[in-house]
C-alpha cells in the first residue's frame, strides 16, 4: 500500500505533470537498472498516467502488469560486480520513491504559486522499523523553493537535505494545517 499524499489534487497533479515534462525534455528522468529495456522507453509515459489519475500504488500495478522489470540486475560488491536478484517489492519501491519525488516537487511548486511559505514533513504510511533519521525529520516546516531545488538536482540519488528520504521511508510533505 502506498503512501497517504494529503494534498494530492487536481492543482498539485498539474504541477507535477509539469515537473515530469520538464525532466523528459531535458532528458534526465530518472530510469532505473531495475527497468527492462522496453520499460525504459515507457517509463515517462506510466508516470504521466499514474499523475493524472492515479498513485504510487497505481504505478506500482502499471510496473508489475507491464511486466516491467527485469528478474536480476547487476550489484557493485567489494570485488567487483555480481549478478543480482531484484527484490520482489521492486515495483513498489520504485512507484513510490519516484511518484513520491514527482509529488514533492509539485507541490513546492503549489505552494510557492499560492505564497505558501513553509511545507510540513510527516510520515504518510506505517513502516515497521523507522529509520531514527525519518523520525527526525516529522514535523520541520520547511521552504518550497529549497527543497524544489535539492529535489530537481537529484535525479536518481537521495536528496542532499533529506526530503523527501530514501524510498520505504513513508515520508512525504503537506500544506500545514
Amino acid at each position: 500500500m502506498g503512501l497517504r499524499y494529503e494534498n494530492l489534487d487536481n492543482e498539485t497533479r498539474a504541477f507535477m505533470l509539469e515537473e515530469i515534462e520538464m525532466d523528459v525534455a531535458a532528458e534526465v528522468i530518472y530510469l532505473s537498472p531495475n527497468l527492462t529495456q522496453r520499460a525504459q522507453g515507457d517509463w515517462s509515459d506510466f508516470l504521466r498516467e499514474a499523475v493524472r489519475s492515479g498513485s504510487d500504488d497505481t504505478l506500482a500495478r502499471r510496473l508489475r502488469a507491464a511486466r516491467s522489470l527485469n528478474t536480476t540486475t547487476m550489484r557493485r560488491t567489494r570485488s567487483g560486480y555480481t549478478q543480482a536478484k531484484v527484490p520482489h517489492n521492486a515495483a513498489e519501491v520504485m512507484a513510490e520513491g519516484e511518484f513520491n519525488r514527482f509529488y514533492v516537487r509539485g507541490l513546492c511548486r503549489r505552494a510557492m504559486a499560492n505564497a505558501i511559505a513553509r511545507l510540513e514533513v510527516y510520515r504518510a504510511k506505517s513502516v515497521m522499523q523507522p529509520r531514527p533519521e525519518s523520525e527526525r525529520l516529522i514535523g520541520l516546516l520547511i521552504d518550497p523553493e529549497t527543497v524544489l531545488i535539492d529535489v530537481r538536482a537529484s535525479t536518481g540519488v537521495e536528496t542532499a537535505l533529506g526530503v523527501p528520504p530514501g524510498p520505504g521511508s513513508g515520508i512525504t510533505v503537506r500544506i500545514p494545517r
